[in-house]
């Protein structure tokens, strides 16, 4: 299966800085699906949605940038895939960006 890799960047503040760093990838997984994105999901004993972020930040930590990249089986223009995804997320964590890399 194909695998496309989008960069995703974004802000984490408000209330969105108590959340852990598991949590907040519960948070993308759930947004992502709930978007109607099409996952790339691993194969092997336990399939998950392929998502990484660069860096955990401690809890209680605010952050501009922070990066995330999220793996899709099908190319979508990044403007309509920003917006789907953002309606998706609470407020706290704001999409500045994504990109195809």
């Amino acid at each position: 299966m194909r695998k496309i890799k989008y960069k995703v960047i974004f802000s984490k503040k408000e209330e969105m800085v108590y959340i852990s760093h598991l949590d907040l990838m519960r948070l993308f997984t759930r947004g992502l699906r709930r978007a109607g994105a099409p996952l790339f999901i691993t194969s092997g004993f336990s399939p998950h949605p392929k998502i990484s972020f660069e860096r955990a930040l401690k809890l209680g930590k605010a952050s501009e940038e922070e990066s995330a990249y999220i793996f899709l089986t099908k190319k979508i223009k990044e403007d309509k895939f920003k917006k789907d995804f953002q309606l998706q997320l609470p407020e706290g964590i704001d999409i500045k960006e994504i990109k195809l890399t």
